[in-house]
Parts: C-alpha cells; sequence; structure tokens
C-alpha cells in the first residue's frame, strides 16, 4: 500500500500536518518513534486531577492557532498566576517589585532598559525568511549574544539580570549562540519584552489539564493513521515516491514530511543524501538544556504573601521561578528552571539530591513554609534520544552567514516541519503547529 504522504514525529508539528492533511483527503500515516504523542510537550499527572508540564506549556497573545486547537478540541485554558509582587533573590538579599524589571542599583536599570530598547531595534530589521540577508548579517553572526551583551552593558549587575533573561529565552549560554540567530528568534516572537512578560506576553495562558491534553485529541482525531514506538532510521526517495523504514517496518509514500528537531533528523540516513549546505544546517542546530523543577504544597501559600510566585534569582540553580498551580488554587506548585550550564550542574546530581538543592533555593526565596514540599518531580529532555534537550534548536556563530539557506526548503519530497523550522514564534507550540500545515500546504 502506498500512502499519499507519511509524517515522521507526533509532537505539534507532525500532528498538525497530520490532521491538515487528513481534512484535505489525503491517505496519511504519522509514525512517531516514543510510545506516546506530544514530542517535547508531556503532562504529568500525580493524582487524578493534579499535574506537571515536564515540557512546554505556555500560550499568549498571537499564538492564534494554538487558542483555535484548543477551542476546537473542547480544552478551556487559564491565565498564569501573576497577581501580587514578583520577587528578586540576588546576593542573598530578597527584594519585592511590581512590574517586569527588577529594583536595581540606577546604572544598572538604566544599562539594563537601555539594552532592551537596543536589542529590540537590532531585532526589528531582521529579515525572518532570509536572516542571513539581513542588513548587518555578517556582522551580527560573526559575534554571539554575550558578545553583543558585554558590549553593550559594562555594568557588571546589568549584564548578570539580562544573562538570566537570555537564558530563561535560549534555554543556552549566550556566549554559544549566534547574535543573529538570537535577533531572528527575538523578532520572531514579537520582541523581548513579549518573550519575557507574563501579561500579554508568551507566559501568559496556561491549558487546562496541562499543554499535552490538545496533542492527545489532535491524536484521537487522527485515528489508527498513528503508529508508535516506530523508530526511523531510514528514508530513501526516487522517481516512484519515499520509503520510510525502521527496525521491522517500512512503508511507502509519494510524499514525507519530518517533523522532529533537525538535531534528531540528522540521525536518520537519508537515500540520496540531503543536500551539503542544508545537512550542515541541520547539524550545526543545537539543543538548550533546561530542567523544570516541580514542587508541590498542600496550597499556594505565597498568595497570601501577596506574592506572585515569580522569582529571579541569577546565583542559585533554579534561578526563574513561577506559580504553577492549578487554575483553581486547590494546590500550591512552584516551578523552577533551571539553565543551560546550571541545569548541567543540576542534573550531575541524583533526584533526591536535586530535590533538596531545589528545595534549599525556593525556602530562601518563600521562606520556612517552602520546606513542607508534597511532591517533587523534575525532568530534562537533554536525556531523551528523540529530543536531545529543549526548548529548540539553536544557531552558533557563523554558521547562518556561511550556509545562506534555510531549515525549511523541501528536497524533493521530503518536507520539514518543527518549531526550529517556523519564522513565525519559532520555539513555541505556535510556531509547531504553523510549521505543520506549512509543509502540509506544500504538499496539497
Amino acid at each position: 500500500m502506498q500512502y499519499d504522504a507519511i509524517v515522521v514525529g507526533a509532537g505539534y508539528a507532525g500532528l498538525a500536518a497530520g490532521l491538515a492533511l487528513q481534512k484535505a483527503g489525503k491517505n496519511i500515516l504519522v509514525v512517531e518513534a516514543r510510545n506516546r504523542c506530544g514530542g517535547r510537550i508531556l503532562t504529568e499527572y500525580f493524582s487524578e486531577q493534579d499535574y506537571t508540564d515536564l515540557g512546554g506549556q505556555w500560550i499568549g497573545p498571537g499564538h492564534e492557532r494554538m487558542y483555535q486547537l484548543a477551542a476546537e478540541f473542547g480544552v478551556e485554558t487559564f491565565h498564569t498566576y501573576d497577581s501580587g509582587k514578583s520577587t528578586l533573590l540576588f546576593h542573598n538579599k530578597l527584594k519585592h517589585y511590581k512590574g517586569l524589571i527588577p529594583p536595581l542599583p540606577l546604572f544598572a536599570l538604566l544599562s539594563l532598559d537601555r539594552a532592551l530598547s537596543k536589542i529590540n531595534k537590532l531585532a526589528k530589521t531582521i529579515d525572518l525568511a532570509h536572516p542571513y540577508q539581513s542588513l548587518h548579517a555578517a556582522k551580527w553572526d560573526a559575534m554571539s549574544l554575550q558578545d553583543w551583551m558585554n558590549m553593550q552593558m559594562k555594568n557588571e549587575t546589568a549584564r548578570k539580570m539580562f544573562a538570566v533573561a537570555t537564558e530563561a529565552v535560549f534555554a543556552t549560554d549566550a556566549s554559544n549562540i549566534s547574535f543573529l540567530h538570537a535577533l531572528f528568534y527575538i523578532k520572531s516572537n514579537t520582541n523581548f519584552d513579549f518573550l519575557m512578560n507574563v501579561d500579554k506576553g508568551a507566559q501568559q495562558d496556561r491549558i487546562k489539564g496541562g499543554a499535552q491534553s490538545i496533542c492527545i485529541k489532535m491524536a484521537a482525531a487522527l485515528g489508527d493513521s498513528i503508529q508508535y514506538e516506530k523508530v526511523v532510521t531510514h528514508i530513501h526517495q526516487d522517481e516512484q515516491g519515499v520509503m520510510v523504514s525502521g527496525d521491522g517496518f517500512s512503508f511507502k509514500a509519494d510524499q514525507c514530511i519530518v517533523a522532529i528537531p533537525p538535531a534528531v533528523s540528522t540521525e536518520i540516513n537519508y537515500t540520496p543524501a540531503v543536500p551539503e549546505t542544508q545537512w550542515q544546517l541541520m547539524r550545526a542546530s543545537f539543543m538548550g538544556t533546561v530542567v523544570k523543577c516541580y514542587a508541590v504544597y498542600p496550597s499556594p501559600f505565597w498568595r497570601k504573601q501577596f506574592k506572585n510566585g515569580l522569582v529571579a534569582a541569577p546565583d542559585e540553580l533554579t534561578s526563574l521561578v513561577f506559580d504553577n498551580s492549578p487554575f483553581n488554587g486547590s494546590k500550591g506548585i512552584l516551578m523552577g528552571f533551571s539553565l543551560a550550564e546550571k541545569a548541567k550542574q543540576l542534573m550531575q546530581h541524583d533526584q533526591a539530591t536535586r530535590k533538596e538543592i531545589v528545595k534549599a533555593g525556593f525556602i530562601k526565596m518563600f521562606g520556612p513554609e517552602a520546606a513542607n514540599i508534597e511532591y517533587y518531580t523534575d525532568k530534562s529532555f537533554t536525556e531523551e534520544s528523540f529530543t536531545k534537550g529543549c526548548y529548540a534548536g539553536m544557531f552558533p556563530p557563523g554558521i547562518l552567514t556561511q550556509l545562506q539557506t534555510s531549515l525549511t526548503t523541501p528536497f524533493h519530497r521530503i518536507h520539514w516541519a518543527g518549531t526550529e523550522t517556523s519564522i513565525q514564534f519559532n520555539g513555541y507550540m505556535e510556531g509547531a503547529v504553523r510549521s505543520g500545515e506549512r509543509a502540509a500546504r506544500e504538499i496539497i
């Protein structure tokens, strides 16, 4: 039997591609390496009604396709809790504040503010479809985001606070990313403020029942067209079509969509080989490193102290904390992000030790009540061979302008999807859905 199309990967991109093709009347098959759908999205229930989102979880203004999918599948969204004051833990001192910018010494504040408006201004000039053709592309691609930060901010405190924000956004050390890629990512997601904000920003809303609940309903709508635990090792194409195969299976189709991270898709053997420049681009894409650390409490006790649970703590292994409690506040859930090099440090310990490290940080931030953890869990996707990290693929300096090609260029019968291939909301679930639907349109 020959399918019209085979989709590799059942994350948001692959599911969106599959549904779009199915709606167009195509005979399709979605193959997924894991025993579940969702990819980098994973909701884990620890009681009948309580869960943690161990992967991606937020949607915000402009994420139109995600809101539409939620409505289509009868899944509600709710506002991330942000009433009350945010907290800065810096040099072992606690400060509480309203708004986006923490209370810093005047020079640090001015320096930080200048850098923020400057980076937004530069991001506006990027050509999203062809970042390497942007006006100062060569200059910006030759340097890292860290190089730019060092030139931009002479104030050490400002640099440190900016680094907390860039690690939270990119999940990697600023010295690893091309400044051109950083600007592309910022423009793709509106601006830097949008990436950092809860209200009117990328962290504005959460999905009731967890971020995987929409994936599960999308997968159910695809029915028997999905097959799990199919690890694709070879994709062979010729005049007749495409053959997608792995241990114990091979399927034929007219077209194929590969909807997995570039860093993972390069582990597939392609015959004929993917064009050299595109292959080098895929190989150069590396995943960020992040651990999401969850502490569950009987109630969100910090809310009684008029705190919103949002903490910036540059010196802690969990340098950014959010209130991740259920919509009705039936439990208190704090989620700490451990990012980039700190994530690697944290993952050197066993889970019992990680829990103690995270708990000690939360006690500093929220007081002795933070010791009463009912349940602890954490997750790093770096350990998973079908993902290799989170949130998304990043590019080191020098690659984009040297190769001058795109992750989206179809290769004969193979089309590429995944949030990394999206020029809008790259790195987010929204970018994934849009990329899957774009790849499906290329076939239809």
